[in-house]
């Protein structure tokens, strides 16, 4: 179970589901939740009590399991809520643990299911370099990669990204996260595109922040495509893939 203490404006996150829940606001009995998540997640996103009842499909399917799942999480904060609302903390605190306990496994099930490898194409295996600073975070996706057949380095930073390009053969592709420490991902592209060497080499930002926020654009100079967190891992997957016959990445 995961126990936490909690204070307003706090929250906690569920990254390979896509959900974040912020303790918004205590007042006396009252504790106002917010739920940020994916669209396909919308039951979070309803007002508990007036959610419209989901059409239940014909049969077994990864679908109608989840929304049995959100389904259970739904009710346990419509209850959390109303056990605050008549005063009974104790009962309110230990049916959140059962919330954040579901989620945590919706999480772990999402994470399982992110390693599961496609078929590899036949041909030769892409290579990548992923730039990311989040250790865990770098350590799940370069391992996700490598099942699915690609050989791929890592960086913590944009400092030790370009220390590799500069002592290896190019890879394939970049997968550049934006906010990192010492080097972030601008001054990583801006450094990768000045370089004679390495100027058409493919580029994908990905990262939770929007490209417009970090001044950074597609197309020619810039980043060669967008993959927002939380990631389609498959998306990801197949453009790394395209990546091998393309002209830009040949050394």
């Amino acid at each position: 179970m995961l126990v936490l203490s909690r204070r307003a404006s706090e929250s906690i996150a569920f990254p390979s589901i896509g959900v974040t829940v912020h303790l918004l606001r205590i007042n006396g009995t009252v504790a106002r939740i917010g739920i940020d998540a994916p669209p396909e997640l919308r039951v979070l996103r309803q007002e508990l009590g007036d959610a419209p009842p989901q059409a239940r499909p014909a049969g077994p399917s990864p679908t109608h399991e989840l929304r049995n799942r959100l389904s259970k999480i739904s009710l346990a904060l419509h209850l959390f809520r109303r056990q605050r609302e008549a005063g009974h903390p104790a009962e309110a605190e230990a049916t959140l643990g059962r919330v954040f306990d579901a989620l945590q496994a919706l999480d772990r099930d999402a994470v399982a299911a992110l390693v599961a490898p496609r078929p590899a194409a036949a041909g030769p295996r892409p290579r990548a370099l992923l730039v990311e600073d989040d250790a865990n975070e770098r350590e799940l996706l370069a391992g996700l990669l490598g099942m699915n057949g690609c050989e791929c380095a890592t960086a913590a930073d944009g400092v030790e990204a370009l220390d590799y390009l500069a002592a290896h053969d190019r890879p394939d592709v970049v997968l550049l996260d934006m906010r990192m420490p010492r080097c972030d991902g601008p001054s990583t592209l801006r450094a990768i595109r000045a370089e004679p060497r390495l100027a058409d080499l493919r580029v994908f930002g990905v990262s939770g922040t929007p490209p417009q926020e970090m001044g950074v654009f597609t197309g020619p100079g810039g980043i060669d495509g967008w993959f927002p967190k939380p990631l389609n891992p498959h998306t990801l997957w197949d453009a790394v893939q395209r990546c091998v016959s393309s002209p830009a990445a040949s050394n």
